[in-house]
């Protein structure tokens, strides 16, 4: 027997068994979904309306019976408290349907937060990549919305993510970054495919859309997490990025740029995700001027 969720025609029609989940926030035996030792590359979507909630990449062993993950997609999850006060239940932003409850300060990875979601609520959609030459850099320049509208637009560009790197502070939010106190700079997350497109073309186009002589600033941004810093994860990127800027000084601009050892990234808020994106318009400091 099925029943179709709510009667709305978008949403695929679910079994009895399904629907206890994913309508009335039910929780399947731990152990027993597909999903809790699944560990092929993809993303895994909500069962109900086929939106995609968590990638493979940010999922672990949690030990408890349920697949985890440490991380979504942006946009994708909403937070809501239990009725009792305790735990926070996460759903599908989509559409609402039950997935499981998050968890903090269980130390399983860095980012030290648990998604327990059950597997019914759950679908797999594979996605086969050429792993060898899939590749991710930082880079920050400012305000991080014009940074990642630039990257953004570049073939061989999968996909980006803004956040925080660079300080001492776990977990940080825009407001702490935003204080200066926390050390971070606005760093944006490139992942590419070495193959369409090189690091060097994207060191390039990192210094051909902001102004990398201004100190701690990028125009009227002013403080030390707009500063300008490519986050390198390499010996062959740091060498790259010397060899530009000193082309740079050669030519007659000034270079303050910092070139730091890439460490963890701190995902921003999900509102200042593809922000240009969603809201429109373009970056007000970030300008393409060709330098090279």
């Amino acid at each position: 027997m099925t029943i179709n969720a709510q009667n709305n025609p978008k949403y695929k029609s679910l079994t009895t068994e399904e629907e206890q989940v994913i309508v009335y926030k039910g929780t399947e035996r731990p152990f027993s979904g597909q999903y809790n030792e699944h560990s092929e590359d993809g993303n895994y979507n909500c069962k109900r309306c086929g939106e995609a909630l968590y990638n493979s990449e940010d999922k672990f062993d949690g030990h408890c019976g349920w697949p985890s993950f440490d991380d979504e997609i942006p946009g994708a999850i909403e937070r809501k408290i239990d009725a009792d006060g305790r735990r926070t239940e996460i759903l599908c932003s989509n559409c609402g349907a039950h997935l499981g409850h998050i968890f903090e300060g269980e130390q399983f990875t860095d980012k030290n937060i648990r998604h327990c979601v059950n597997s019914i609520s759950l679908t797999f959609e594979a996605i086969k990549m050429p792993k060898n030459n899939i590749d991710t850099a930082y880079f920050a320049s400012g305000c991080f919305w014009g940074t990642q509208y630039h990257f953004q637009k570049q073939e061989g560009v999968i996909s980006t993510e803004v956040g925080f790197m660079g300080g001492h502070r776990d977990k940080p939010s825009y407001q702490q970054v935003s204080s200066g106190q926390t050390g971070h700079a606005e760093t944006t997350k490139v992942i590419f495919d070495s193959e369409k497109i090189s690091y060097e073309k994207l060191a390039k186009l990192f210094f051909e859309t902001h102004d990398q002589g201004q100190l701690n600033r990028q125009g009227p941004d002013i403080g030390t997490q707009y500063r300008s810093v490519i986050f390198y994860a390499s010996d062959d990127e740091r060498n790259i990025a010397v060899i530009l800027i000193d082309e740079l000084r050669k030519n007659g601009f000034t270079v303050v740029t910092e070139l730091t050892p890439a460490s963890t990234f701190w995902i921003a808020e999900d509102y200042h995700q593809n922000y240009y994106q969603n809201k429109g318009g373009t970056p007000y400091c970030h300008i393409y001027q060709k330098k090279f």
